[in-house]
């Protein structure tokens, strides 16, 4: 049988308002001696809609899909406000409503607040707190934005002359910290206005940075720059060793792919259990890719010295089989070199079900002094970017990519196993081996069938490219990196491009613009977050 609808929503449909102003509901059964109070709101711009029962109130929300925001009284004939408020939010879970009572009982103060009211005031309300009350539901967003735009229009001119300037390896990471957090600060805005600019502010930044490493990096791993920044092969030396000196457990839980935006992401979630001891960036070396990165991190070697001091534990691009398979072996051989004789475990989870079984194992972990935990999830969904449709639709833009990475995390036994973690006197790092960087433009390259199939960066001894949109390496030995023949070079592209051969050209830039990748030279690749973190 059809609900019939009350007097009220009726009452509703017919009126003509101006609809130039903010439409208030206003649920009290002495709706009469609040008339002042109306007076004085549609004196202020808005237009006041009343009702006497919170019944009538529901009927009006759902007739009336003009509502801004709902003023309830908790004490009303027939169902309680409290009652009407749940109601009110199943019709509309993101319309304000201001609870408004004589009580001032804590546990009616509790249950509104468990239901997302947007304020809460005890009787008798002047029409000032009504007001303010109103603002803060209704204009906060509004008000964060033109601020948030305001005060980054004052910055845009400090960080546009930082970006010229001669800057040193640490200044650069600095400015891009300054970056994520206006990214960050955006991403929370509706109004988008000044969106484009950032971008094209951090599009000029990644250009500058690419000459930077292009000028530096191999001085820096050939020892002709006294103050190189920490990279990939010094991580365990000059940083978990310090952990490990300490008397607590240490759980080193390496991210695959994790950039500093998504670290800042993930950060609220982790700060109601731990806090953070200390938080920097490393720099990646050269590629950014699992293989190169993470052995680097592992052996505290750089991938030539690798292939030389462990042949059975390398293999080379064009080599089949599996990159990463023996990281655990060599960081044990990496501890060793280091004095450190310790009980270690080694994890590698790459699915749900291995992170709800490591989850399920932290009692017997938790008595040695090193766990290396590697979770590839954030590396899985930047290769899923480009492989699955319903991927793309989710992660199309960098804040959609950072949202999907909170709401992954959120619900991850990663974090399940971080929790628990919290009940116990443990040392937590959570790092990562590269970042992935959101590519747009084509850079076109010939090679034979031997090159590798990396977006970012190309190896081979038969290379055709533009020199000047590419990193070129034409010794792999100054870089340190393996040379599998006598001509083999290294290319890597720079800030948001990717390589694509002529074959085929348009499919497979379609294709492949707007994915994530990585492997060569950008901010978000190479600087990368190292964070220490202890339990609450």
């Amino acid at each position: 049988m059809e609900r019939k609808a009350r007097p009220g929503a009726q009452k509703i449909k017919a009126l003509k308002r101006n609809m130039d102003k903010l439409h208030i509901l206003w649920a009290d059964d002495e709706i009469e001696l609040l008339k002042p109070h109306i007076l004085f709101l549609n004196g202020k711009g808005y237009e006041v809609i009343t009702a006497l029962s919170g019944d009538e109130a529901i009927d009006t929300v759902a007739a009336d899909k003009s509502i801004s925001a709902v003023l309830l009284d908790e004490n009303m004939p027939g169902i309680t406000g409290l009652e009407a408020l749940l109601k009110i939010k199943k019709l509309n879970k993101d319309l304000p409503v201001i609870m408004i009572t004589k009580s001032e009982e804590e546990h009616i103060m509790d249950d509104a607040i468990g239901s997302n009211i947007a304020d809460y005031l005890i009787k008798p309300v002047n029409p000032n707190q009504i007001l303010l009350s109103l603002k803060k539901a209704l204009d906060n967003r509004r008000l964060v934005s033109e601020k948030t735009n305001t005060d980054y229009r004052k910055e845009f001119g400090q960080i546009g002359m930082s970006i010229n300037d001669n800057l040193s390896w640490r200044e650069w990471i600095d400015l891009y910290k300054r970056i994520i957090y206006w990214e960050l600060e955006m991403d929370k805005l509706q109004d988008k206005s000044m969106y484009d600019v950032l971008r094209m502010q951090k599009s000029d930044a990644s250009n500058q940075f690419f000459k930077f490493i292009e000028k530096n990096y191999i001085s820096w791993l050939n020892g002709k720059n006294a103050d190189p920044p920490l990279m990939s092969h010094m991580l365990v030396k000059n940083r978990l060793m310090n952990e490990l000196s300490g008397s607590d457990p240490v759980f080193f839980i390496l991210i695959d792919n994790l950039r500093f935006d998504q670290w800042k992401i993930i950060q609220p979630l982790l700060l109601e259990y731990f806090k953070v001891e200390s938080e920097e960036a490393y720099y990646s070396i050269l590629p950014t890719a699992t293989q190169y990165a993470r052995n680097a991190i592992f052996s505290g070697l750089m991938p030539g010295e690798i292939e030389k001091r462990f042949p059975e534990y390398w293999l080379n691009d064009e080599d089949e089989g599996g990159k990463n398979q023996h990281e655990e072996a060599l960081m044990q051989a990496q501890l060793k070199r280091l004095g450190k004789d310790i009980k270690m475990s080694y994890t590698k989870v790459t699915n749900f079900n291995a992170g709800k079984k490591l989850a399920d194992s932290l009692h017997t972990l938790a008595q040695n002094k090193l766990n290396v935990i590697v979770y590839n999830f954030v590396d899985m969904l930047s290769h899923a970017r480009t492989e699955m449709e319903v991927i793309r639709e989710l992660a199309e833009n960098e804040p959609a990519y950072r949202g999907i990475t909170r709401s992954w995390f959120e619900h991850s036994p990663l974090f399940d196993m971080i929790k628990q973690l919290a009940a116990k006197k443990v040392k937590m790092v959570i790092t990562t081996d590269h970042g992935t960087v959101h590519v747009k433009e084509p850079t076109k390259i010939l090679g034979d069938k031997n090159v590798n199939t990396n977006l970012r960066y190309k190896q081979g001894k038969a290379l055709e490219y533009n020199p000047r949109e590419v990193f070129e390496i034409k010794n792999p030995a100054d870089a340190f990196l393996p040379r599998t023949h006598p001509s083999t070079r290294f290319v890597f592209a720079r800030e948001d491009r990717f390589f694509a051969y002529p074959n085929n050209y348009n499919h497979y830039v379609n294709y492949y613009r707007n994915t994530f990748q990585h492997g060569g030279v950008s901010l978000e690749e190479i600087i990368i977050p190292y964070i220490v973190l202890s339990p609450k």
